[in-house]
């Protein structure tokens, strides 16, 4: 029973998480978000002062 759930239902169920997880950081209002993360990684602790 677990082999045909795995089968039919599980693979639909893993690819529509895939596909969600794989394009949440594309949606539009992610990308102020998206920038000020890829950003972080320059900001000085001393940064304003």
């Amino acid at each position: 029973m677990l082999r045909h759930l795995a089968d039919s239902w599980g693979l639909l169920v893993m690819l529509l998480v895939f596909l969600t997880l794989a394009l949440w950081p594309f949606r539009p209002g992610a990308r102020r978000r998206n920038s000020d993360a890829a950003n972080l990684i320059f900001k000085d602790d001393h940064d304003g002062e």
